[in-house]
């Protein structure tokens, strides 16, 4: 394992090093969680821009030149720029990669062994590596060589037909989830592998794709549907999942709009004022008569607000919420009072709310150490730990611009940001 700073010593990964090879969502969200939990991250960018997110921001949009994208997926992380397609570059990453436990990728099929800096590859000089390939499809089969984003992966799924009434179009889910959740895939089985490394010495290579990851996700339907070809079936009211039954959804109310789950529906019924709902005793009676409840529902929703059709509905155990923007998720008083969002210095940017770590561990905090790193700010930082690499050579390297070193802001940019604002422990 390699060696931590006094910041990095009570997260559960200190002193493991993860070499952070990957771009846009998925690879970075896990880089990031493997951070969050304490590992010195090294995300090793292109020297001359740098990954995909830092200048391709969500919608265009950017703190002090900084995109909000790589700002949120890359916090608690060092970066390090190199051209790999450098021979001195690829040389010098391959000395870095001695020092790490585990590496994260998610270059196309064939990418990493063209570049030299494939598993087989690298095994030679570490053993001990834990090497992690994120891809839309996986590393053979007819489908290797295409692109895997998340929406195109969401159509190949199946999942688009179990949302919406029987004559709309597939409907996308407005999450990134299959990125999302390959990245947490990521995460978890970097994470077997190092526990597995504990006990034989040895690393190993780990496969995560985003499609079988969104199958995997889909068990119930998929299980239901291979054993017994029963299909999610649309009706012909709007409903949130084609497979579960009425009232399932999202309803109209007097000043906005509120979620019902799955519940009794005698109890909505009394709750709402629908006699007939009452009754429907059975579980199944909310598949038989579907559309109707649907029909019934909705105009009786339209009679209260929000917040009192949720005072209504809590008292007789009907699961139900309300719909937010992100304004209103901001606001409400449940983040506020558990510190949901945060805020963190960034030399450029200055202060920089974002959500909270999701995790909570009581012997080895999670936290946010730093923010998302500049381009090349620690190249010379971590070569500077690497047998060999005094200030002379790493000069000499980004003079021959096979590396980028970006000297360190001497103040980090607060905005007025509170001391007790940043990141905490959790």
């Amino acid at each position: 394992m390699s060696d931590t700073t006094d910041a990095e010593a009570s997260g559960a990964l200190s002193g493991y090093r993860v070499i952070d090879l990957t771009q846009m969502l998925a690879g970075p969200l896990c880089g990031m969680r493997l951070g969050d939990l304490g590992a010195d991250v090294i995300k090793v960018e292109p020297p001359a821009s740098g990954e995909f997110n830092r200048t391709h921001s969500l919608a265009g949009a950017y703190v002090n030149g900084e995109a909000t994208t790589f700002l949120a997926l890359n916090r608690n992380k060092r970066s390090v720029a190199i051209d790999l397609k450098h021979p001195d570059g690829v040389a010098a990453f391959r000395d870095l990669v001695r020092s790490a436990d585990a590496l994260v990728q998610n270059f196309r099929a064939g990418v990493t062994d063209r570049l030299g800096i494939g598993y087989a590859q690298l095994r030679e000089i570490n053993p001990r590596l834990v090497y992690c390939s994120i891809s839309g499809y996986g590393q053979s089969g007819p489908y290797r060589d295409r692109p895997g984003q998340d929406l195109v992966v969401q159509g190949y799924s199946g999942s688009m037909w179990a949302v919406g009434k029987m004559d709309d179009p597939p409907i996308p889910s407005a999450l990134w989830a299959a990125d999302a959740m390959t990245g947490y895939q990521a995460a978890i089985g970097i994470l077997g592998a190092l526990l597995a490394r504990e006990r034989t010495g040895t690393g190993q290579h780990v496969e995560v794709n985003m499609l079988s990851v969104v199958m995997d996700a889909q068990a119930q339907e998929l299980v239901t549907y291979l054993n017994t070809g029963v299909l999610p079936t649309r009706s012909a009211e709007t409903s949130a999942h084609a497979a579960i039954p009425a009232p399932y959804g999202v309803y109209e109310t007097a000043d906005g709009w509120i979620t019902l789950a799955m519940c009794a529906l005698p109890a909505l019924g009394r709750a709402i004022g629908v006699a007939r709902l009452e009754e429907m005793t059975d579980y199944d009676d909310g598949v038989r008569f579907r559309d109707e409840v649907y029909r019934l529902v909705r105009p009786a929703m339209k009679a209260r607000r929000t917040a009192d059709w949720m005072t209504v509905l809590d008292a007789v155990n009907v699961w139900s919420g309300p719909v937010y923007t992100h304004a209103d998720l901001e606001r409400d008083p449940h983040i506020v009072a558990t510190d949901a969002l945060i805020a963190v210095d960034h030399p450029v940017a200055g202060r920089v709310r974002m959500p909270t770590p999701p995790l909570r561990m009581s012997e080895t905090p999670t936290g946010v150490r730093m923010p998302a790193p500049l381009l090349g700010e620690h190249t010379a930082e971590v070569l500077g730990t690497l047998p060999g690499y005094d200030a002379e050579r790493i000069a000499a390297l980004a003079a021959d611009n096979a590396v980028r070193v970006t000297p360190q802001p001497e103040t980090p940019a607060t905005d007025g940001m509170p001391a007790d604002a940043r990141g905490r422990e959790r």
